[in-house]
This record gives C-alpha cells, sequence and structure tokens, in this order.
C-alpha cells in the first residue's frame, strides 16, 4: 500500500508543478489566465483535491491497519467476507443480505485494481454496461436509506439588477426556484440455479452471480438513465436534455466537426467549465467522430494510449445507450455531468427462495435495485439532433 501511496505523493506533486507553470507564465506576460489556461488550471485543481483525499483515506487505512496488527489476538477468527456471506446465502444459512457499497478495492503495483467482494464484481458489471457506478463520470449521486420521495432544489431563473436613480429604491428581484422529485423506481431480475449447481464447491458462485446480476440489473439501469421518459421510470440525461445544435440537411443525420464546435458553446459558460463537463455518445458514433479531420487533414480526436484523450478539451464518456447517428435522433450530448441527479435507495438487495422453483428443484435468487434521476438544470446539458435528409 506505501509504494501506492508514494506514486500519489508523486502524481499530486506533478499536478501541482503543472499549475505552477500556467500561473508562472501568465505572471511572465503580465496576464490573467486565459479561458483555456482557467479551464485546465481548475482540472488540475480537482485532480489534486482528489489525489490529496485518496492519500488521506489510504494513510489512514494504513495505520489502522498497522495498529490492528499490534493487537491483533493470535488465532481470532476472521470476520466474514462477501463471499462468506454470499455464501451463507446460497447454503440456505440467511434469506436475504443488502451489499452496501464501501471502499473494497485494493490495489497493487503488479496486479492493478482488484475488486474485492460481491458487490464490487456487480459494480464492476455495471460499468461495461453504460456509464452508471463510474465515479470518474461524475453524476451526482445520492444515496438514502428509505424510498421516500426526496426533493431537489433547482433555480429556474436568475435575479436581476438595475440602474436606481439617487435616494431611489431598489426594485425587488429574487430568482425563481423549483423542486425536483426523485422517486425510487424498481429495477432488478430473477436468476435461478440448479440444486446440483450450488452445491458443486467448484463453482465460483460469487462470479457467476455477479456477471449475471450486473449484465441484467446493469442494462436495463444504465438505459433508464440515458433514454428513460420520466414516467414510472428516472428521466433519462439525453431525454432530459436542452435542445443544442440540430444538424444539416442531406447527411442523414451526421455531424460535422463545427456541429460539434457549436455544440460545446451552446452550453453556458458556467456550464462548460466545470470539471465534469464532457460528452457522451455511443460506440459506433465514436467512431464517426475519430474520422472527423480538420482542413489540414488531422483527425480533431487522436486517443493517444496511457493519456486521457480530449475532444475539444473535454473528455468522451462511452455510452451505449445514447441513440445511435440517424435523422431526428439525439446522438451526441455534451455538458455537466455533475448536473444529473441519481437517486439510489440503499444498496443492491439480494434475496434467496427454495420455494418459488420447488417443482423444479431450482433456487431462485432475487436482484433488486431501487432509484430515480433526473437533470436538474436543461441548460446544463445540451443535445445535437441529426437533421432530416
Amino acid at each position: 500500500m506505501q509504494d501506492y501511496i508514494n506514486r500519489q505523493v508523486e502524481e499530486r506533486a506533478r499536478a501541482w508543478g503543472e499549475a505552477k507553470e500556467l500561473l508562472d507564465h501568465a505572471a511572465s506576460e503580465s496576464r490573467d489566465l486565459t479561458a483555456e489556461e482557467s479551464q485546465k488550471y481548475d482540472r488540475i485543481n480537482v485532480d489534486l483535491d482528489e489525489r490529496t483525499a485518496v492519500i488521506g483515506r489510504l494513510q489512514k487505512d494504513a495505520d489502522r491497519e498497522a495498529r490492528a496488527t499490534e493487537i491483533r489476538i493470535p488465532d481470532a477468527p476472521k470476520p466474514s467476507t462477501d463471499e462468506d456471506i454470499l455464501r451463507s446465502l446460497v447454503n440456505g444459512e440467511r434469506r436475504s443480505v443488502t451489499f452496501e457499497k464501501r471502499a473494497t478495492m485494493t490495489t497493487s503495483a503488479d496486479a492493478g485494481t482488484i475488486p474485492q467482494g460481491f458487490y464490487d464484481v456487480l459494480q464492476e458489471q455495471l460499468r461495461y454496461t453504460g456509464p452508471f457506478g463510474n465515479p470518474a463520470v461524475g453524476y451526482t449521486v445520492l444515496t438514502t436509506a428509505g424510498g421516500e420521495d426526496i426533493k431537489v432544489p433547482t433555480q429556474t431563473a436568475f435575479s436581476s439588477g438595475s440602474a436606481t436613480a439617487e435616494a431611489a429604491q431598489f426594485a425587488v428581484s429574487n430568482p425563481t426556484t423549483s423542486l425536483l422529485t426523485l422517486r425510487a423506481h424498481k429495477f432488478g431480475t430473477l436468476l435461478t440455479v440448479s440444486r446440483e449447481l450450488l452445491e458443486d464447491t467448484g463453482i465460483d458462485l460469487v462470479d457467476f452471480l455477479g456477471r449475471q446480476a450486473g449484465n441484467a440489473v446493469g442494462n436495463i439501469v444504465n438505459t433508464k438513465l440515458a433514454v428513460g421518459t420520466g414516467t414510472v421510470e428516472p428521466k433519462g440525461i439525453v431525454a432530459a436534455a436542452g435542445s443544442g445544435i440540430t444538424g444539416s440537411t442531406a447527411v442523414s443525420g451526421a455531424f460535422t466537426a463545427d456541429n460539434l464546435i457549436d455544440l460545446v458553446h451552446s452550453v453556458d459558460s458556467e456550464y462548460a467549465s466545470r470539471p465534469s463537463a464532457a460528452f457522451q455518445m455511443r460506440r459506433n458514433t465514436l467512431s464517426a467522430l475519430r474520422k472527423l479531420k480538420d482542413t489540414d487533414g488531422r483527425y480533431i480526436y487522436d486517443p493517444t494510449l496511457g493519456t486521457q484523450a480530449l475532444l475539444l478539451g473535454y473528455p468522451v464518456i462511452e455510452n451505449p445507450h445514447v441513440v445511435a447517428v440517424a435523422t431526428s435522433a439525439k446522438s451526441v450530448i455534451f455538458g455537466d455531468m455533475s448536473s444529473y441527479h441519481v437517486r439510489q435507495v440503499g444498496g443492491v438487495e439480494i434475496a434467496r427462495s427454495d420455494d418459488a422453483f420447488f417443482t423444479t428443484d431450482l433456487v431462485a435468487f432475487r436482484v433488486s435495485l431501487r432509484l430515480d434521476a433526473d437533470l436538474g438544470q436543461a441548460d446544463a446539458v445540451k443535445t445535437f439532433i441529426g437533421n432530416a435528409s
């Protein structure tokens, strides 16, 4: 662990060096930072804050582990792991269990990031089926213990100022606010497993159930978080986004490099300058993007191995549930991903039943997740819409 902490310290020092270089360069020219430099400086500062938090958390874990080693009683029983808990569910010793999200990811120089236990196997699968579950995407996730409706305040209009004569009273102008209601829609699946399979200790049940549940639940959740209508289901980020740019005619919904530039500038600078500002599109749309060239024949988006590939200065998030390029299709979105609020109730619940499929001697496992989502401000994320051919 100490090697990993040391690497984080080195990366933090490198990031600060970049930030200082920006400031020194502007100071040497007796000017303020440009808009592009300010965006880069803000992103570096976010990176510095995140690395500082990681270093502090890991250092606390290392100190706690060291203290535990000093006072550990020889031959004391080890606490149950997620696999032990799931095994007790499989063996019928438990009927249900809720796996809460917690910091159970470990890192080593040789293995990289390794998921430990059932919940993180499931979480990894959610990432493969879409962006939900990946903290790097930047959605604002609100986790609550209960499923009652929650209200998120949103601002719909600014207050305004006015020129006022001497000794005259200023006009009252208050911002207009509204409330975003997030409910708790339920998603899940039933998995049936033969008793023979459960009793075969050579089967990796954690991996099997994690992958199956992750693909089933992850796919439907990510679909609704992208294109859900908001009626008895989440309002998808694509469906909730504001209208940004419409493409040219006679191109069957395709976009140009200029369209993407216009899309970025259709979003207010306050949202576009946030660290979580990004594009989203599906894989075949990303393929079309990578073929676009500037007037000098250079690709406008050229991902480089080992670095963060940026389009017009912003990350590109692959989301298989954003629709494909077509006429009247919202095939690309851009904006502040943190403006999209996802409300999740507790964790992922897994329950067992030996009776539901009694006649076929199958054991059923029910996997369920409750959540809702909506975009706080339609202006925070905008869409590119393909024009008619």
